[in-house]
């Protein structure tokens, strides 16, 4: 027998926010807090909704909400709607004021750190009334949110997917892992530094995600590179103070400090041997266009990548859209 729920006059816009807390935080105190609810208020949110769709949503769990197939179908149900009245608030305020509009970006910590300053300062330079809405994240976090409307495209490293995804993956740049080192730093004495050389000065390293880093092991492991007495931090601003500082060297993604090498503070020190690529770029969804702001941050994002590829500090890709995805195809897209 067919349940009626009459779910378009009973479900209200509280209850889809709570569930999305709830399913984002696993815990009904912490997803309180997030929404501004006591937890007594918020839990009879919830028993309220489970009477509406007559389904247990949450498996309660001694620490934390575990969420039922119930809870995730109407978790995603819930960013969905609340994604498209967020562009509703959005367009309004575009019809209003044709010159600005909003963009929601997703981030990647490198892109966030190396290339997103800069195309942000000439985003505000050329359309000042762009408002930008920044997600950070690693890529699994926000293709979700990609899906859901809730972001308008992911700036950052392009990881291959374990299947396809049915997103755009437009490659850009390339953001090679690389030495880092202070302009003044002894080690440009030598034309081409050897690995002994190397070896003579201790090591900063970031604290960054499980990829990242196993991507800058593997270029230790190259270069035979000991990082073991070496210092390890995830604060971007202690390892630039320790690189200007002193005679640390650091072996990151080369755009983390893309202020300072476009300022010449710090530099490149030339590899000895090959640093495997790392193409960088946008990832977009094939089914929902852009909004104009969306555009007009490209737009800057690929003026302030061509010019670190003028300043000879990234390899630059220059294919269009369409190039670009046909060559990703069988494993990018």
């Amino acid at each position: 027998m067919t349940v009626r729920r009459y779910l378009d006059q009973r479900l209200k816009l509280h209850h889809l926010r709570a569930v999305e807390a709830i399913v984002a935080q696993r815990s009904i105190l912490k997803a309180a807090a997030v929404i501004g609810l006591s937890q007594p208020a918020l839990t009879k949110t919830l028993r309220e909704l489970e009477d509406i769709l007559q389904q247990r949503l949450f498996d309660r769990l001694p620490r934390g909400m575990r969420p039922t197939e119930a809870g995730l179908l109407l978790a995603q149900t819930a960013r969905r709607i609340l994604a498209e009245l967020r562009r509703l608030d959005e367009d309004l305020d575009r019809l209003a004021d044709p010159e600005g509009g909003t963009v929601a970006v997703g981030t990647l910590p490198v892109a966030a750190t190396g290339v997103l300053p800069g195309t942000l300062t000439r985003l505000k330079a050329a359309h000042p009334g762009i408002s930008v809405r920044l997600e950070q994240g690693r890529t699994e976090e926000l293709l979700p949110k990609l899906a859901a409307g809730e972001i308008d495209m992911i700036v950052g490293r392009l990881y291959e997917p374990a299947i396809p995804d049915g997103f755009s993956r437009e490659p850009l740049w390339e953001e090679p892992i690389s030495i880092l080192a202070r302009a003044e730093h002894p080690i440009f004495a030598m034309r081409k530094p050897t690995l002994e050389q190397l070896r003579r000065y201790d090591l900063i390293l970031p604290t960054v995600s499980q990829r990242v880093g196993q991507e800058i092991e593997t270029l230790l492991d190259m270069l035979a590179l000991e990082p073991t007495t070496s210092l390890r931090s995830s604060s971007y601003g202690f390892i630039r103070e320790m690189l200007h500082a002193t005679d640390l060297i650091s072996v990151m993604p080369r755009l983390m400090m893309a202020g300072d090498l476009l300022r010449g503070t710090l530099k490149v020190v030339p590899l000895p041997v090959p640093a495997p690529p790392r193409p960088a770029g946008i990832i977009l969804p094939r089914d929902r266009a852009l909004p104009p702001a969306g555009h007009a941050f490209i737009a800057c994002l690929r003026a302030h990548v061509a010019e670190i590829g003028q300043r000879g500090l990234a390899a630059i890709t220059t294919e269009p859209r369409a190039a670009a995805t046909r060559r990703l195809a069988p494993r990018e897209v």
